[in-house]
Parts: structure tokens; C-alpha cells; sequence
């Protein structure tokens, strides 16, 4: 079929094509905009998200090593509290005096010299301090300041938690302990 194209159809269609042509350049600045947008967005959103997990290294990274401290404190504080309850198991056992407790006070002329925990060492020390070693003999009747040297037993009696001679009789005082 043949068409016949007048002067002012041709000058028509010059026009819509200049049109469409003008249409399409806005269309294509319109896409090429929104694609500057996108790329320009999707820069930003991989620069956050590089942030991020850099972030996350960092705190995994302090989180780990805080983990460690964490450890070796709690390590630490179980050595230290078996420590301290064995050193506790120990003042305990060296604070509570023994059943059978006793000790003995040296006398010289009558005045307390020194305090030990049994005859034979009382006996040396007196020894060196010039007493003959094998001079001793048991208490009398004298006065203790006419005595030289002279040792008086004691034993810690665990009713009344207290330290009691042994030659003198264990009585309660008139009314009570008071």
C-alpha cells in the first residue's frame, strides 16, 4: 500500500520526533540522576557497612580480650580465696589453745621472769641465765622470794577459757564466776 506524506504531516512528524527525541534526553537525565543517587548510596551504605564491621572486629576483638582478663582475674580470685580460707583453717587452729595446754611461769626471787611452754626449757633457760641445771627441786614451803629460781606450772582450763596453776585448787569463787 502506498501512503502519501503531505508537506504538513512530514513537518508533524519532524515535531513529534523532535519531541520524542527531547522527551527521551529528559527521561535518560531523569535515569541518569537517579542512577548518580543510587551509586553515590550504595558508596555510602558499603562505606557503613566497612564501619561497622570494622567496628565489630574492634569490639569482638576487646570483648575477647576482656574475656581473658576475665579468666585469669577470676583464676586469681579462686587462688586467693583458697589462700585466704587455708590462712583462716590456720589462725583458727593456732588461735584456739590445745585440750591438754599448759605452760609454765619462771620465777626469780619471786617475780616473774619468763614464761615457757614446758619444765625442761624452762630449765635451760634458766640454765644460761646461771641456774645449775640439775639443782632444782619441787616446791616447798618457802616464800617464793626466798627462792632463786623457781617454776610454777599452768594449764588452760577450757571450761573457764583461762590459764589456772596447777598447785592451786580449781574453785569457783563465792557468788559465781564472776
Amino acid at each position: 500500500m502506498i501512503r502519501l506524506v503531505t508537506r504538513t504531516r512530514l513537518v508533524r512528524l519532524v515535531a513529534e520526533v523532535e519531541d520524542a527525541r527531547g522527551r527521551a534526553r529528559e527521561v535518560q537525565g531523569q535515569a541518569d540522576a537517579a542512577y548518580r543517587s543510587h551509586v553515590r548510596e550504595v558508596f555510602a551504605l558499603t562505606a557503613r557497612a566497612e564501619a561497622a564491621e570494622k567496628d565489630a572486629a574492634t569490639a569482638d576483638l576487646g570483648a575477647r580480650l576482656l574475656q581473658s582478663v576475665l579468666e585469669d582475674t577470676s583464676a586469681e580470685l579462686t587462688q586467693a580465696r583458697e589462700e585466704l580460707a587455708a590462712m583462716a583453717r590456720r589462725l583458727e587452729e593456732l588461735s584456739a589453745p590445745p585440750v591438754d595446754a599448759s605452760v609454765v611461769l619462771l620465777l626469780h626471787y619471786g617475780e616473774p621472769h619468763s614464761i615457757h611452754p614446758d619444765k625442761p626449757a624452762a630449765y635451760a633457760y634458766a640454765a644460761t641465765l646461771g641456774a645449775p641445771l640439775n639443782g632444782w627441786r619441787l616446791v616447798d614451803e618457802r616464800p617464793a622470794a626466798a627462792v632463786a629460781w623457781r617454776c610454777v606450772p599452768f594449764i588452760y582450763d577450757a571450761a573457764c577459757d583461762h590459764f589456772r596453776s596447777v598447785a592451786a585448787p580449781a574453785i569457783e569463787p563465792p557468788g559465781g564466776v564472776a
